[in-house]
């Protein structure tokens, strides 16, 4: 057989064939390695999930946004550029599903800062740059 000039025997059929099972018994056993691996990795039911504003820079009230898959205690803060505490916007227990914290921006000076969230086993934080001004 030819193809492109490039002639097909018996040989290189058979080398071809080697290749393709090398590459299947490797791809298989990469599957089977990270599914190992993957084993007692934390589940997601255990942590938020903290989202980015729909506006930055922000102006005026911000909502922060987050999931939970379970109720649990909550507590949502400012730091600033530094990861110095400004203030916390609330703490309470947030409810199954999606949650909004609304906080007005007025309250602090315009600047970068960054918004965190944090629970008995979780602290997850974005960056957001206010500009009121």
């Amino acid at each position: 057989m030819i193809l492109a000039g490039f002639t097909f025997n018996g040989r290189t059929v058979i080398y071809i064939l080697i290749i393709t099972l090398g590459a299947l018994v490797l791809t298989i056993a990469y599957r089977k390695l990270l599914k190992y691996l993957g084993r007692g990795a934390p589940s997601k039911k255990d942590y938020c999930v903290l989202y980015g504003l729909e506006k930055n820079p922000s102006v005026g009230e911000l909502e922060f946004y987050f999931t939970s898959e379970e109720k649990k205690q909550v507590a949502i803060n400012i730091l600033d550029a530094d990861m110095n505490f400004v203030t916390e916007v609330t703490s309470f227990e947030c409810s199954k599903g999606g949650n909004i914290v609304r906080y007005d921006s007025t309250q602090i000076a315009d600047g970068n800062y960054f918004y965190s969230l944090e629970t008995s086993n979780q602290k997850t934080m974005k960056k957001m740059r206010v500009q009121n001004g």
